[in-house]
């Protein structure tokens, strides 16, 4: 039995979605704990562009059991039209998906709410996705949540959506905005009821079952460590815990269950919304990447910030996850580049952190310290194995396993599931 999580390393975007979409075919189970549709994993299956922003990326292979946790916030709309493009394409998921009863919901006040204090917050905004997640688990955190189980019961649902629409409209009055109809918000639900009510079901209870049993389950973070609500860059994170500690509270699952886990890095660094980013490139380098990575959000399309390598900040994330081994993405991209740089250190007030600070005001005024590095001869676009992978390439990887302390297991030279190098003999117990 191998139950292996995989999360990311840096601010999202490292390309978790491929990696959980080439290794679902190992395992029995595939679930996903934190996070809401504000996440978009890009899977590329014979040339097509799939995006997912509800559904775990194990969807896409028959016969695979796919879970939603508890840690998850659901908009169940967005959920019901992600079923329907999965269907269009072929791809059914009933009888293997499962949603955790416990499961928060968003509802149509959670994203008027997050708008209004967006703009708040003016320069000070966080640059959220405005899809209502971090409202969604506000009301989680004040006693007032919507669950997938209140669905099943009708009374209740009215009763809780009466009151908290109550109180929503106090504020929505407050800025001049139209406030709700609690009736149509129920008549709302209880359609989405009659149409997710078959895959409510106790997540924690079936998931232990199964392990019991042997099967093997593959557990899928969205976002990445530096956008956690504990251990990221707050305020600029995301309202869950996207860590390894998070996949147990998010499902469910005692910590003895984790066998392994495995890290998504990208051969750079990208960053989406706002906050400090010290190795951020604003020049001809950054648009370079920019450009050549396709670096804009799955979910809003907005461009990411870009810039280099940032040993400090993953192996940071490393550190806080107890991350076996890393899978790094989007090496190809750095094709072309004629100097690579990595962030090895920070400067701060005369001083050299070695160690990734999480407070906002620090981290806005360091200074990086880079290792310079040749770029490679020949292309890694496309490369499938690992000898004929450009020395220099090969020599930048060795350095950042060292940088970070953790070995690379899994390289992608390209977006395709095929343009992926696994090192077999650092393999043991990530795959079943």
């Amino acid at each position: 039995m191998t139950n292996t999580i995989v999360l990311g390393t840096q601010w999202g975007d490292e390309g978790k979605g491929k990696i959980i979409d080439l290794l679902a075919p190992s395992f029995d189970m595939v679930a996903r704990y934190q996070g809401g549709h504000n996440a978009g994993h890009t899977v590329y299956v014979d040339g097509k562009k799939i995006i997912l922003h509800c559904l775990p990326s194990g969807i896409l292979h028959p016969g695979k059991l796919c879970v939603i946790g508890n840690g998850v916030v659901l908009e169940p709309k967005a959920l019901l039209q992600e079923i329907a493009m999965l269907k269009s394409l072929g791809i059914s998921v009933e009888n293997r998906l499962l949603i955790s009863k416990n499961t928060h919901l968003i509802l149509p006040y959670h994203t008027i709410v997050e708008k209004i204090s967006e703009e708040l917050d003016g320069e000070r905004k966080i640059g959220t996705t405005s899809r209502g997640i971090g409202p969604a688990y506000k009301d989680k955190a004040s006693r007032h949540g919507i669950r997938a189980a209140d669905l099943l019961n009708p009374e209740l649902l009215r009763n809780k959506i009466e009151r908290n629409v109550k109180e929503k409209n106090v504020i929505l009055s407050f800025f001049g905005q139209e406030g709700l109809d609690a009736a149509e918000v129920f008549k709302e639900f209880t359609e989405y009821a009659s149409q997710v009510k078959d895959y409510i079901a106790d997540v924690s209870m079936i998931l232990s079952e199964e392990i019991a049993l042997g099967k093997s389950l593959l557990i899928e973070g969205a976002q990445g460590t530096l956008l956690d609500i504990d251990h990221g860059t707050y305020p600029f994170v995301t309202s869950s815990s996207s860590t390894a500690g998070g996949a147990c509270t998010g499902l469910g699952l005692g910590p003895d269950k984790i066998n392994f886990i495995l890290g998504v890095t990208k051969a750079y660094t990208t960053r989406v919304g706002e906050g400090p980013f010290p190795t951020e490139l604003s020049d001809k380098t950054g648009q370079f990447l920019l450009e050549k990575g396709s670096e804009f959000g799955a979910t809003t399309g907005r461009p990411r910030r870009c810039g280099w390598f940032d040993s400090v900040a993953v192996s940071y994330a490393c550190r806080i996850n107890g991350v076996n081994k890393i899978v790094l993405t989007k090496s190809d991209i750095l094709d072309g580049l004629e100097k690579i740089k990595v962030c090895t250190a920070y400067r701060y007030n005369n001083s050299v952190l070695k160690n990734f600070p999480t407070e906002e005001w620090v981290l806005a005024e360091v200074e990086p310290e880079y290792r310079t590095f040749d770029g490679w001869d020949k292309p890694v676009r496309g490369v499938k194995t690992f000898d004929e992978l450009p020395q220099a390439f090969k020599d930048y990887v060795s350095f950042l396993e060292k940088s970070i302390g953790t070995e690379v297991a899994i390289i992608s030279t390209g977006k395709e599931r095929d343009d992926t190098i696994f090192l077999e003999s650092r393999l043991k117990d990530i795959i079943p």
